[in-house]
């Protein structure tokens, strides 16, 4: 087993940009608002981009090596995770997603909760993260029946580095002026409240039923250990995913999980990841994938990463109280 890149799965957006150029050279053309680069899903399955398995489909590796790759306390027949790198020149429509027994249900997929890491913001970059105080269900009804839905939204600025927990069920749309490191659930079901009359298809009756108006979106702060050559920040823990963000000075040595697969973003900077008396590069934009079974690996450079991966909360938990443990007593 050893660290897989995968080639970039692009897709054009009406409220794309080119702003991913600031750190990739294998833009097609046009207006491109999402990077799809650790993908298996209908909509979208990545494809190796180095080592043996090079040309490969990840469902296909999946299907051959198992839980060598995944490990063994994932499901075969669901990849978790959808990894995305999402570039708004534009902001996007006002939209909620579905928990996973509405979609299930409707969809026949999982739901979405995600998760947004700022990679970057330009000049007036924002988000928006639930209502303002207060709206209620009819006031929010009938903003959406009127066309000045606006007014209830918390718009918010962001600035790099910011992160926000986006659970099924939160209204929100990514405004205009940033790059996102975007890490979710395997879905690709969105429903739209609100385009700004561009044209495409709403999902209202949908979006109704699922929308949860007494969700907020905060900032996550997370909780930052600092260690030998590193530090690492816990930023969010729920079922569906785990993401820490380790700020690699010098560098970091692991292990794999048997029991799950784990995947990097680097968010800022370049490195390696050294493993088995090999190395693969990792720079700003790439993300790659840890098998279950590659062993001790060792991240070298100054870099940022995200960390992501389907969690056993309890035992992430007792981690992270560990670490509290031994940083208050040294």
């Amino acid at each position: 087993m050893y660290p897989l890149k995968f080639e970039n799965l692009y897709y054009e957006k009406i409220w794309g940009g080119r702003d991913l150029e600031e750190f990739r050279d294998n833009l097609p053309e046009g207006n491109i608002g999402e990077s799809w680069d650790i993908a298996c899903h209908k909509n979208g399955i990545s494809v190796a981009a180095n080592g043996k398995f090079k040309g490969m489909k990840l469902d296909e590796i999946i299907d051959k090596y198992g839980e060598k790759i995944i490990g063994t306390k994932i499901n075969k027949e669901w990849f978790p995770l959808l990894i995305k790198l999402i570039n708004a020149k534009d902001k996007l429509s006002v939209q909620v997603h579905p928990n996973d027994d509405y979609a299930k249900d409707k969809e026949g997929e999982m739901g979405k909760t995600e998760v947004w890491y700022v990679v970057e913001a330009f000049e007036g970059a924002n988000l928006v993260v639930g209502t303002k105080e207060n709206c209620t269900k009819e006031q929010f009804k009938k903003a959406v029946e009127d066309g000045n839905l606006d007014k209830y939204m918390n718009r918010i600025p962001v600035k790099k580095g910011d992160v926000y927990f986006v659970k099924s069920g939160l209204i929100h749309a990514i405004g205009e002026g940033v790059i996102i490191a975007e890490i979710q659930q395997n879905s690709d079901t969105t429903y739209r409240v609100y385009d700004y009359n561009r044209g495409r298809e709403l999902h209202i009756e949908k979006a109704l039923d699922v929308i949860d108006l007494s969700l907020q979106g905060k900032k996550r702060n997370g909780i930052k250990v600092e260690k030998d050559g590193y530090e690492k920040t816990y930023l969010c823990l729920c079922k569906d995913f785990s993401l820490e963000l380790y700020n690699i000075e010098k560098q970091c040595t692991e292990k794999s999980d048997e029991e799950r697969f784990f995947a990097f973003t680097c968010v800022e900077g370049q490195g390696e990841i050294e493993y088995a008396g090999q190395k693969e590069i990792i720079s700003k934009g790439d993300s790659i994938l840890i098998p279950a079974f590659l062993g001790e690996y060792t991240l070298k450079g100054k870099m940022k990463l995200l960390k992501s991966y389907l969690p056993n909360i309890e035992k992430v938990e007792k981690q992270i109280l560990q670490e509290i443990e031994y940083n208050a007593v040294n």
